[in-house]
């Protein structure tokens, strides 16, 4: 599951990419648009800032803008950024491995195997798409014959 910090972070950058080449927008105009808490946002964007990913702008004039273009920033990244990981378990992570707790061991664990497919999927798909392609709000799904 995504933490709270990782969708507002994705928000917050998918409102970036919204408005690349235009120059700066404010703290204030992402938060209110995307209802992110100001305070939250703040750390959010400078961590962004220290990553590369947006550049942070002082003065009256200032606020966030993309430091890359949209096209080169995946939401792969994005959620490892700030996640860690695009595992759903601790067993099945490739940065981040972690033995589970009260489990069997590894290589008799089915579950970690289908979890490891999971993640490898989850992965391709996530490291393809970048904050530059269109995402449609109703997910094509395919109807299954009953």
């Amino acid at each position: 599951m995504l933490s709270q910090k990782t969708r507002y972070t994705i928000r917050a950058l998918q409102h970036l990419s919204d408005t690349f080449g235009q120059g700066p927008v404010r703290l204030d105009t992402i938060a209110e648009a995307q209802n992110i808490p100001r305070k939250f946002l703040t750390v959010i964007l400078s961590e962004m800032a220290r990553e590369g990913i947006v550049i942070s702008h002082r003065g009256r004039e200032g606020g966030y803008e993309l430091a890359l273009p949209p096209v080169d920033i995946r939401y792969g990244d994005i959620i490892r950024l700030t996640r860690g990981s695009l595992a759903l378990t601790p067993c099945a992570s490739r940065n981040a491995h972690e033995t589970c707790n009260n489990c069997l061991p590894e290589a008799d664990c089915r579950l970690r195997g289908l979890m490891l497919q999971l993640r490898d999927e989850m992965a391709a798909m996530l490291d393809r798409i970048t904050l530059a392609d269109p995402i449609t709000l109703e997910p094509p799904f395919e109807e299954q014959a009953a």
